[in-house]
């Protein structure tokens, strides 16, 4: 058996994209856990309010993130600072890592980057659900249908919904009720899109973290009743005991294999748990279940760093509302 490794004295810690909620999550997050963090934020705005969470700032060149000069600009921040980990707040910083693994895999920073190919599976909801049903599990109707008639010839009466094949949360999602909102709405959408059948109602949604091992397991998940903002992202959240939805979870991780912060999202239509889509990385609960007990920082720290599983965390109970408050430095 391979011995654990120890934590340095000091941690140095990457968090991305600290001026967006999730990034400031996490950073909220480290402080929380109270660990010997020294936190070095990165982001596109240089006067956004994410440098002030952190020890030290840098902000991100303007290139393109295809480009070897960002490349260089990331493998010499790695190595300049000596960092031991990266905390990646924004799934573009994801998906950015996910594609230059090879790059940093002598580095000395560890990355917190879930399974490959979930990443990379997540990324399109169409072909996420056809994996679903290749493993038997219960998936929303939907079509690709090109009319309104189509539609309502494969997915029954409305309400339906439109739904970007790419992105997260509820953004650029319409409820379509005639073929007037068929029209406007997918001429409107910029992005490839699908259509659904619209099932349970928005008391019955769901978002749940289970931090996974990589090895088909997970740790006990946290989950929300939830409420969504304007954004898309968890406005007020309630802890749940749910036995459906954490078998449901077990099933998932079993077959995806998730590693690290893995974000479910679901709706409960009846007793059938729908799963909307899977965020595999840090989401934008990661402040709120950091708060009841559920710290995936801390996790990801003693995971990626040590190669110790985590002991499962005790989950307090409550209720969280998410609001904004106004940081002014003289």
């Amino acid at each position: 058996m391979t011995p654990s490794k120890t934590l340095p004295a000091t941690i140095t810690v990457v968090v991305t994209a600290v001026g967006a909620i999730i990034g400031q999550g996490i950073a909220a997050s480290l402080r929380k856990a109270g660990l010997p963090v020294r936190i070095i934020g990165v982001d596109r705005d240089p006067n956004g309010i994410g440098r002030h969470f952190c020890d030290t700032f840098f902000a991100k060149p303007h290139c393109d993130e295809d480009s070897p000069d960002y490349l260089d600009f990331w493998t010499a921040l790695l190595d300049n600072e000596a960092v031991d980990l990266v905390l990646p707040g924004l799934e573009l910083d994801v998906l950015f890592f996910n594609r230059n693994r090879s790059a940093f895999a002598d580095s000395r920073s560890r990355i917190v980057l879930n399974e490959a190919g979930l990443i990379e599976l997540a990324q399109d909801k169409w072909i996420f659900a056809e994996a679903l049903k290749t493993h038997g599990l219960p998936v929303i109707p939907g079509c690709l249908a090109a009319s309104w008639d189509e539609c309502i010839e494969e997915l029954g009466a409305p309400p339906l919904l439109l739904k970007p094949r790419q992105g997260n949360g509820s953004r650029g999602i319409a409820v379509l009720r005639d073929a007037d909102d068929f029209t406007y709405w997918s001429r409107r959408s910029k992005d490839a899109f699908l259509i659904q059948k619209f099932v349970g109602s928005d008391d019955q949604e769901f978002t749940v973290g289970a931090f996974g091992l990589g090895d088909g397991t997970a740790l006990p998940p946290i989950i929300f009743r939830r409420k969504l903002s304007v954004a898309g992202n968890t406005q007020y959240a309630e802890v749940v005991d749910h036995p459906v939805l954490a078998a449901a979870v077990e099933q998932l991780a079993a077959i995806f294999k998730p590693v690290g912060p893995t974000n479910y999202q679901f709706r409960m239509a009846g007793d059938v748990p729908y799963l909307l889509e899977i965020n595999p990385r840090f989401s934008s609960s990661t402040s709120l279940r950091a708060a009841f007990g559920y710290n995936e920082a801390a996790l990801a720290v003693q995971f990626y760093l040590t190669d110790e599983v985590p002991e499962a965390p005790v989950i307090a109970r409550g209720r969280g509302w998410r609001y904004s408050e106004d940081l002014v430095v003289l």
